[in-house]
């Protein structure tokens, strides 16, 4: 059964008469026809299939059988032999726009930077991507590639496709050797870019509409470069403007001037985040004295215990960090969170004992992880508050068993 492929010839007829040759029913269930000739686009070559209807079916799918049979998915059953066919435009145009877009734009990297396209992936829905042989590319040449393809479009040279046979096709300056032998198809871009291809395309660039470049990223020995094209590029770029705007707002300015006004927040953020760190310091150091002065007297060492909820783990840190440095004081300092204990114990280099050791014997009734030095140890695990209050009050007697070994 073989399928005429009539969207090679001629991209732009989205409506037309379907002649039904054939119906499968696929092994998971979907039913799929054939039909005599079709413009419906299938998925290859790195481009999505169309969709649009045949009658009143949904078709959602749509692919290549074999070498010749085309296979359109459809959600029902689709009754006669012939039927109105319908191609969704937008989707259709988009690749369009995209898969001329990404010839032109390989063709830009080639002209520019001289380098090569190693492989492309249409999208409509997210950027699509080209992946070119290089390690970096700069922002200030993917600018360049960029104003040289746009350059091409507003040119708006013809887009031609034709037909090849092997022995002739030495004499097409082709960008990339063929996937294929017989009967290539060449897609052109009058006399700049040469790919063999069977996708859907502009009739000229000026149907791309623009290309925008977003963003280029490393993948391993290559960089991969995503952009947009045409009517994705306009939502894009719509998008960003409608943020920028709300922005410019918010800082009660013109949109020109948000970069500039961010610069300034930034700048004035970073200076009430240094007065509240030096804040934060003076708090703490207030709140340490006075855990010191309620500390409970043993032998020669003060034990300070402390309690609290929902601390920040950096917080606890800076805490525990002052009193290790006083005098003969150990102090157990912990936080819950509603579901675990986070304990920091301290230890004067004056008291004869190890926050390490204490800190294991004190989490060991929960199974509880931890370690550090012998001044500062940190630890925790699953537990209720209540493991907190006897912690407490069995320290004194897990530092007596300490100072005795």
């Amino acid at each position: 059964m073989k399928t005429e492929r009539a969207y090679l010839n001629d991209p732009l007829t989205l409506e037309f008469t379907a002649e039904i040759i054939a119906r499968q029913t696929l092994d998971d269930g979907r039913r799929g026809v054939v039909l005599a000739k079709t413009f419906f686009f299938p998925t290859g070559g790195g481009q999505e299939h169309d969709t649009g209807t045949l009658g009143d079916a949904r078709v959602t799918d749509v692919f290549a059988d074999d070498a010749d049979t085309i296979l359109h998915i459809v959600d029902r059953d689709v009754p006669g032999n012939t039927v109105p066919a319908k191609i969704d435009g937008d989707r259709r145009f988009a690749f369009m726009q995209h898969h001329s877009g990404q010839h032109l734009l390989s063709q830009a990297f080639v002209h520019t930077l001289n380098l090569e396209t190693l492989s492309a992936n249409i999208n409509i829905d997210s950027p699509s991507t080209i992946d070119v042989d290089a390690t970096q590319v700069n922002d200030a040449d993917l600018a360049r590639v960029e104003a040289f393809a746009n350059a091409t479009i507003y040119r708006d040279v013809p887009i031609k496709t034709y037909w090849v046979d092997e022995e002739n096709i030495h004499t097409i300056p082709l960008r990339k050797p063929p996937a294929v032998k017989d009967h290539i198809r060449i897609v052109e871009i009058e006399s700049f870019d040469y790919s063999a291809c069977g996708g859907t395309h502009c009739a000229r660039t000026g149907m791309i509409g623009v290309i925008k470049i977003l963003k280029a990223e490393k993948r391993a020995d290559k960089v991969r470069i995503y952009f947009a094209a045409g009517q994705r590029a306009l939502g894009i770029f719509q998008s960003h403007h409608e943020t920028l705007t709300q922005v410019a707002r918010l800082f009660d300015t013109n949109p020109e001037a948000v970069v500039e006004s961010v610069k300034r927040l930034q700048e004035t953020l970073r200076a009430a985040q240094d007065e509240l760190k030096e804040s934060e310091t003076e708090r703490l150091a207030i709140q340490a004295r006075k855990l010191i002065a309620a500390a409970q007297s043993l032998d020669g060492i003060r034990l300070v215990t402390a309690a609290f909820r929902n601390r920040a783990p950096q917080q606890l840190r800076a805490l525990a960090s002052i009193l290790q440095n006083e005098p003969g004081v150990v102090a157990f300092i912990a936080s819950h969170d509603g579901v675990k204990v986070t304990l920091l114990v301290t230890c004067a280099s004056d008291t004869g004992v190890r926050a390490n050791d204490l800190i294991r014997k004190a989490l060991a009734s929960i199974n509880g992880k931890g370690g550090g030095d012998a001044r500062l140890a940190q630890g925790g695990g699953a537990a209720d508050e209540s493991f907190i209050d006897a912690c407490f009050a069995n320290a004194p007697n897990t530092l007596g068993e300490l100072r005795q070994k």
